[in-house]
């Protein structure tokens, strides 16, 4: 028997404006749990986003739960990075979402979501997920903003963000991330300087700082006698190009674990009027197969 929504005429489509809605009606974006924070919350967030470039969130996870993601990720540790960028003495863990389901809180945490939503457009992509440790005696990474990768010109907004989420305690000698305050509205031709103020992020376990990708950051050295263990998300706008090929890396077991937030982040939603499609179909239709 076919549904109500079956027999619905479909849209118009006469003007470009058309082809910003839902032409095919079905598998509607989802609300973000983010829209469980308190505005005001989400205000004060957003006005250190826009003054500094970054945020610090503190305490969002327990001790407990950082001992969990430490258990679960531990195991992967086995290999160090292929260049100075990704760290000689960092080890790196990739297709985190394929490998474990302990990191899955970070993605999708609610304050983390709220200010997605205010600063990208409906089904905004989780761009990738990395665990990264950083052993004793690694050099500073080379300052970088994660927006480069996009030959768009600066100034401009933002097309990305990320998290980094301390694992271990975050102190001004064991590879805290570096950042520069307002580098976020730089142009093309600006790099850090000699003056330019660099802010090591020290944060207790479980907490992170947000920040937009058009800031200029690095992950610091570690001259400490320990290893320092974080996990990153990076998110991007929906009509961009990931850095994490989702589809390849999770199977369709993994893509129906996670929570409904993570699988729109994961490219099983539409950007209007049909990036995403599988087969002129919305992707979602592949979990039911």
């Amino acid at each position: 028997m076919s549904s109500k929504a079956d027999t619905a005429p479909a849209h118009t489509v006469a003007e470009l404006q058309d082809l910003t809605r839902d032409l095919a009606r079905r598998h509607r974006a989802t609300g973000s749990a983010g829209t469980a924070v308190d505005p005001a919350v989400v205000d004060t967030d957003i006005a250190h986003l826009e003054r500094d470039g970054y945020v610090l969130l503190p305490n969002l996870i327990s001790p407990e739960e950082c001992e969990q993601i430490r258990q679960a990720v531990t195991p992967f540790l086995d290999q160090t990075g292929r260049n100075a960028f990704e760290g000689e003495r960092t080890q790196r863990v990739y297709s985190v979402l394929n490998k474990t389901r302990a990191c899955d809180q970070l993605v999708d945490h609610p304050r983390v979501l709220a200010l997605l939503d205010r600063l990208f457009l409906p089904n905004y992509l989780l761009s990738q997920l990395q665990v990264i440790n950083i052993n004793p005696g690694e050099a500073a990474q080379l300052l970088h903003p994660d927006d480069a990768v996009y030959p768009v010109p600066r100034p401009r907004a933002p097309l990305g963000a990320a998290t980094v989420w301390a694992i271990d305690a975050f102190t001004d000698d064991n590879g805290a991330t570096v950042v520069l305050p307002g580098s976020h509205r730089w142009d093309d031709d600006r790099r850090p300087g000699d003056d330019d103020i660099q802010h090591r992020v020290v944060m207790p376990p479980g907490s992170c700082v947000f920040f937009v990708g058009t800031l200029w950051h690095g992950g610091g050295a570690n001259r400490s006698a320990r290893a320092r263990l974080a996990v990153t998300a990076q998110y991007c706008e929906p009509w961009l190009r990931t850095q994490e090929a989702f589809s390849l890396a999770t199977d369709r077991d993994t893509v129906r674990a996670v929570s409904e937030d993570i699988r729109r982040m994961m490219g099983y939603s539409i950007h209007p009027p049909f990036l995403g499609m599988v087969d002129g179909m919305h992707p979602k239709r592949l979990l039911t197969v």
